[in-house]
This record gives structure tokens, C-alpha cells and sequence, in this order.
């Protein structure tokens, strides 16, 4: 297989590109593509008592301040914050005889701003729920659902007519009588089972199961569950966006999503109604990582490669178990947030909740953080994203877990990410359901950290592009279930990878380890060590006659007593399996979840042996290296004869807990770069800095030092080809 770089592709004398216009929103205004205008987001998310307390006045000079030319408004749903007229919809107490979403939308079209009306459906008040019982969801108890955080309201339930038949009613209102472009809605997706009589009946005629009691995904009742779900939402996003476009043509729906939330849908559906997207994954909550932020935009362009996405950001701190809704955290956390999502092309947007601004600190960073992005948005419009590795996005698997589950489930993924950022080596996704040949040719190396469900044809797909070439690395019980989750009697990879499975899944385990075997670049840099710290879970696989094997399984031993720690049986077993495919690539088959357990516990050694295992696999060195102390997440775009590498800093003691406190400023740092064959005449700027720099040539790459980085730096190349 031959991976022709896009630079490679399309050989176009490019124009000046240090002075590209910047995105003139005020053009956009009220066409039907409004929403490429629309690239730096306000949201304000009204309190109940706001429309007596908060300044217009001072939300429009925020609007200006921070640089922001589109907006997102409280409208209603819960609360309305207009005089609606559409009965039992529940109009703000302190509402009188104003109208602040009216007063809100025209100071923001006074700016040429792009405007949404928000719609929260998740709760209703006691007058709707007696007029209305059906309304309300169940728990599995049969008991009518008060909300969980305020007794006084009642859930919702987001499968029957609230959401299919009133809730469209209000949303006429609101398009009808105000200028806006969209409606966007937050919590519509219901907050798990609903055990209505309405959900139970709808239920059982669409699948013949009863509604199930857990989210096993084993279950098939379960599995029957999460697909029902699937087309109840799917058809209520076409349903809320014919009511949008009955009223203005041009206007949307747009339902706030997740970072996996598109595994929820019809994903043709979903093209053919949502022109953009947006993800709600507000901040770090945890120990997540800054980069967590790009990651959004990898997995959502991994389905919908040519998609504007919008990350939505908290101005305050994201700890789910600890709800600070109304506060601020620290400005570095902001801002850097917000750049890593946006140096990997997803537009900001920040939500400020309360319109009172008694803590103005957030303004600052965000305006900061927003200057950021504008500055690189013309390189990111004229680019698309441009690398070598690709990880499987594993939306066959995740779609059988509850999201209360899915941040388990994604552990293996969340690793090799992890891992391949500490390397400084850039990296994409590809959506196992949008997956094709086309696709999979853009890259030189796939990685399944533990993609246990594909089907048949997705596993045939993949093994064409090993034998045209390409290069794979499997881990985990990757390939080991078919699509609907049962389990298959061998890997469906495994001929590709040169191996068979011998025996079931095992784990947890303890005190697991692998030994080192014959040398082998991948188990290069141990210093002498025997062993490392084996996986949690593990499959006993057998390698054939054409494979080397670096590691191997230690039989499990006991970790107590103490005197009882001590291997009984010499390793045999491969743990790691590397094979020459002898199409031009290469495979490397790890049978256990070292992604998993990389990610809960930062061994270094894991860390290496999945960079070692990248880099044989890549067979030399990837498109961009970065040289120097400090740790980045890199992102690398291309277009004809221009190259665009982001560097987010992330050396920062508090790279794994928010909130940053402060920036450290990393540098030098070298970047080598590689250029395609007959580049000419290097140019290198300095994107955020705005300054020209040497540009090195080098055995066909350019080797730009950078001097420091605060929070983002850009590399930006361009060149002329010489046929």
C-alpha cells in the first residue's frame, strides 16, 4: 500500500498565506449556511431569577469583549424567558412584564452575531405533570420520577409525547417570533429506562421484549433496548427539525451531544439534518487529561470528516459529583481547554451559567483563549487534518454499553492515546461504522486498543488493507465478538496477525507479568529488566511459525502471602506477537489490555512497549517528531504545498487534575517535519507568535526550532514542488 500524503496529492501553487482573511461572520448573516459564521460561541444559561437581576447591557459588551459571533440563549423547555402563550409552559417568576431572550437576541444581531435559542425538555412543573401524568417518566419501581436534584419537578420522559408532540409546539413558538438561526436543545436524550405504560407498550411492539432491568450487554433485551432508544431519538431530531424549518427555512435543530454521543443515532439521519455539531464535554473532570479536548474532535471527524463541531466549555469546574454550576475555575484551565480543542479544529464556545457576573475572572482567559483560535482559524479552514495513525473508534462495541458505562468501556482507547502523547506522535480516529477502504488507505499504521465487537465484513475490510500494505496493531479482545456482541471461537483478525486463540478471556487478575524474549526493537530500552507488569485481562493465544514473539506470558502466581509471591512455571506463552506480513507491513498482536491498565495506573513500561510497537510498526520515522523537554499533543494538517503543526503545552504539574493553575512556558523545541518529495523554497512562520523562523532542510524534512511555547504554538510551512 502506498500512502500518498494530501501534500503529495495536489500539487497547487499556493497564494500568500501568512495574511488569509479571517472568517467574516456579519457575512453569513441569515443564509442558509449561516453557521460557518458562526465560530466563536456565547452560551448563557439563564438562572429562574435572572430576568430581575442580571444587565443585558453587560452580556452585550461580554459578547464583544470576548470576540464571540454567535450566541446560544435560554429560551425555555423548563422555564421561558419570553411571554409564551403555549399552556402549562412555565414562564420564569420573576419574568413580569419582560421579555430578556428578546432584549438578549437583538443586542447580540446589533453585533452581527449569529443567534440559537436554547430548550431544556428534562422537567416539567407540578401543573404539567397533573394536567399531563404521561409526561412524566417512571423509575423501575413504577413510581413517577421527581427530579433528583430539585423534589419540587418532575423528570420527563424523553420517548413519549412530551418531546414528540409538545415540545415541537413550543419550539414553533420561539422560531416564529424571534430572529433566530436554530434551536439547540439540551437534555433531550432522557436519563436512562423510562418504565412508563407509554415506553413499555412502544417497547414491546417494536421488539417483543419486556423493558430490561439493567445494562448488561450480554442481555438482548438490553441490546433490543439500546437500538429502540437509538430510533426514538433519531426520529425526534428529524421531527424537531421539520418543526425549525416550518417556521424558517433556513434555521436547524441542533441536539447537544457527547464526545460518543453519535453512536446514539442513524448516522445518515443525522447528515441530513444537523449541519453542525456540537459536543458538550465542558472541562476536565477526574484525573482527564488536557488533551481530551482534541480527542473530541478526532472521534466526531472520524464519522463526519467535513463537519464544523463545536466543543462546549465550562467557565467554571467539571467534577460530576461535586456540582459548582454557578462559579469559576482557574484562567490557564479555561484557556488551555478550550486552545486543545481548537488547535484540533473543533470552534469554542464557553457557558457561563447565571446571568449575574458577581466572579468576573473567566472573561479574561476566554477572550485570551478565543484570540487563540482566530488567529489560527484561517489555516484550519484552508487544512485538513494529515497523519499516519489512526485508532479505531470502537462505535460497534460502545453501543452496547449504558453511557453511565462508557468511560470504562473507552479505558483501552483512553491508553493508547495517552501513550501516543507522551510520544508526541499525532494521531486521528477512524469510526469502525463509517469505516471504508478509502479511509483506511489515508493512513500507514490502525490501532485496535480493544474493539472486541466487529463484524464480519468490518474485520474483512481491515484485513484488505493489511494485505495491500497497511499496518496494524491489535489489543485486548479486539475482533473476538461479532457485531451483536456474541463471542466468536477465534479472533477474526487472527490470520492477518499470525496468531489463534487457545483459550477464553481471562481477568481480573493480580500480579500479572510478561518476560522479554528473544531482542526485538519492540522490548528495546528496559535496561536490563527480565519482566514488566503484565495486563488485568488476558487472552492465552498461540503464534504461528511466521511471528517473533518479544514478550511472554508469566503464569499467574499468588500475591499473598508474601512468601508465596514467586513465578511456579517458566514463561512460554506469547504476550506479544509481531509479524512481517510480507505485503509491505507489519502487525503486532497484544492479547491483553494493556491500554486498560496503562490508563488506570501510568506504568512507564507500558507506555514504552506501546510507542516501541507504533514505531516498528511505522517502520521509520512519523511525519512530525518533536524534540525537546516538555510534553505535547500534536496535531498536523495539510493542503497542496502547506503544513500546518499544532503544539499544545502540556508540562504542567497539573496535566492530570484539574484545574492549571499556571502555564509553564516549554522551549526550544525542535520540530522535524516531513516534506513530500520535490518541496522547494521552505517557508516557516510562527503562527501564535507571528514571526518567521529558519526552516532547515534535512533529508527531506524541515527542521523548525521553536523557541517557547505557552499554551499553543503553530508551525506553519509552505512550499513549491518541483515536478
Amino acid at each position: 500500500m502506498i500512502r500518498a500524503p494530501i501534500s503529495n496529492r495536489i500539487f497547487v501553487p499556493m497564494p500568500d498565506t501568512t495574511c488569509l482573511p479571517r472568517v467574516d461572520a456579519a457575512g453569513y448573516l441569515r443564509a442558509p449556511d449561516w453557521y460557518r459564521g458562526a465560530t466563536r460561541w456565547t452560551q448563557l444559561t439563564l438562572a429562574e431569577d435572572d430576568p430581575e437581576k442580571f444587565n443585558v447591557e453587560e452580556w452585550i459588551d461580554i459578547f464583544r469583549r470576548t470576540g464571540s459571533n454567535a450566541t446560544c440563549i435560554s429560551a425555555g423547555g423548563y422555564i421561558a424567558y419570553y411571554p409564551t402563550k403555549v399552556p402549562y409552559h412555565y414562564r420564569s417568576a420573576w419574568l413580569g412584564e419582560t421579555d430578556p431572550f428578546g432584549a438578549l437576541v437583538e443586542g447580540a444581531r446589533g453585533l452581527n452575531m449569529h443567534v440559537m435559542a436554547r430548550v431544556d425538555p428534562h422537567a416539567i412543573h407540578a401543573d404539567a405533570a397533573e394536567a399531563h401524568p404521561e409526561w412524566v417518566a417512571v423509575d423501575a419501581a413504577g413510581q413517577p420520577r421527581r427530579h433528583w436534584a430539585y423534589p419540587d419537578v418532575w423528570v420527563t420522559c424523553a420517548y413519549g409525547d412530551y418531546n414528540a408532540e409538545y415540545m415541537p409546539q413550543i419550539i414553533t413558538e420561539i422560531v416564529r417570533d424571534y430572529d433566530i438561526d436554530a434551536v439547540f436543545a439540551n437534555r433531550w436524550q432522557g436519563h436512562g429506562i423510562c418504565y412508563c405504560d407509554g415506553c413499555a407498550r412502544r417497547f414491546r411492539d417494536a421488539s417483543g421484549y419486556e423493558l430490561p432491568r439493567g445494562s448488561d450487554p450480554a442481555d438482548a433485551g438490553w441490546r433490543a433496548w439500546v437500538a429502540w432508544r437509538r430510533t426514538r431519538l433519531t426520529h425526534m431530531v428529524v421531527d424537531w427539525d421539520r418543526a425549525v424549518q416550518s417556521v424558517r427555512s433556513n434555521a436547524s435543530f441542533i441536539p447537544n451531544m457527547g464526545g460518543a454521543s453519535l453512536m446514539e443515532f442513524d448516522l445518515k439521519t443525522i447528515e441530513a439534518h444537523c449541519p453542525f455539531l456540537v459536543v458538550d464535554h465542558q472541562g476536565r473532570h477526574g484525573l482527564e487529561p488536557v488533551w481530551m479536548a482534541g480527542r473530541n474532535a478526532k472521534r466526531i471527524r472520524a464519522t463526519f470528516r467535513d463537519r464544523p463541531v463545536v466543543l462546549i466549555t465550562s467557565v467554571g469546574p467539571e467534577e460530576p459529583q461535586h456540582r459548582w454550576k454557578d462559579s469559576v475555575t482557574t484562567g490557564p484551565e479555561i484557556a488551555t481547554w478550550i486552545a486543545d480543542g481548537a488547535a484540533h479544529g473543533m470552534l469554542p464556545w464557553f457557558t457561563k451559567f447565571n446571568g449575574v457576573v458577581p466572579d468576573p475572572r473567566w472573561i479574561a482567559p476566554v477572550a485570551e483563549a478565543f484570540d487563540l483560535h482566530a488567529k489560527l482559524e484561517p489555516l484550519l479552514n484552508l487544512t485538513e487534518p494529515d497523519c499516519e495513525i489512526a485508532i479505531l473508534d470502537a462505535t460497534t462495541t460502545l453501543r452496547l454499553y449504558d453511557w453511565t458505562d462508557r468511560d470504562a468501556a473507552e479505558a483501552d482507547e483512553k491508553g493508547f492515546c495517552h501513550a501516543l502523547v507522551e510520544a508526541g506522535l499525532s494521531f486521528e480516529f477512524v469510526s469502525d461504522h463509517a469505516m471504508t477502504a478509502d479511509i483506511l488507505d489515508r493512513f500507514r499504521l490502525l490501532i485496535l486498543p480493544n474493539a472486541r465487537c466487529l463484524s464480519d465484513s468490518q474485520c474483512a475490510m481491515i484485513a484488505a488493507w493489511v494485505d495491500r500494505g497497511g499496518n496494524l496493531i491489535v489489543a485486548g479482545e479486539s475482533a473476538m465478538a461479532d457485531a451483536d456482541g456474541t463471542v466468536r471461537d477465534d479472533c477474526a483478525l487472527g490470520p492477518v496477525l499470525g496468531t489463534r486463540r487457545v483459550g477464553p478471556a481471562q481477568g481480573p487478575l493480580k500480579n500479572t507479568y510478561v518476560e522479554l524474549s528473544d531482542p526485538h526493537p519492540l522490548n528495546d530500552g528496559y535496561d536490563g529488566a527480565e519482566r514488566i507488569i503484565g495486563g488485568l485481562r488476558l487472552t492465552e493465544v498461540a503464534a504461528g511459525p511466521d511471528t517473533q514473539t518479544p514478550f511472554l506470558y508469566v503464569p499467574a502466581f499468588p500475591d499473598l502471602p508474601m512468601e508465596e509471591v514467586y513465578p511456579r512455571a517458566p514463561a512460554t506463552a506469547p504476550a506479544v506477537i509481531t509479524r512481517d506480513t510480507g505485503a509491505g507491513g507489519r502487525t503486532v498482536h497484544i492479547p491483553w489490555n494493556i491500554g486498560a491498565t496503562f490508563w488506570e495506573v501510568l506504568a512507564q513500561d507500558h507506555q514504552r512497549l506501546v510507542e516501541n510497537a507504533v514505531r516498528w510498526a511505522l517502520g521509520g520515522s512519523s511525519m512530525v517528531e518533536v524534540a525537546g523537554q516538555g510534553v505535547f499533543d500534536v496535531g498536523v494538517r495539510s493542503w497542496a504545498t502547506t503544513r500546518l503543526v499544532t503544539l499544545v503545552n502540556l508540562a504542567n504539574p497539573m496535566m492530570f487534575k484539574a484545574p492549571i493553575r499556571e502555564v509553564y512556558p516549554v522551549g526550544p523545541v525542535q520540530v522535524s517535519i516531513a516534506l513530500p518529495s520535490g518541496a522547494q523554497e521552505v517557508d516557516a512562520r510562527l503562527v501564535i507568535a507571528g514571526q518567521q523562523v529558519p526552516a532547515e532542510l534535512r533529508d527531506g524534512r524541515a527542521v523548525v526550532t521553536v523557541p517557547t511555547i505557552n499554551i499553543l504554538e503553530a508551525v506553519h510551512l509552505s512550499w513549491r514542488v518541483t515536478v
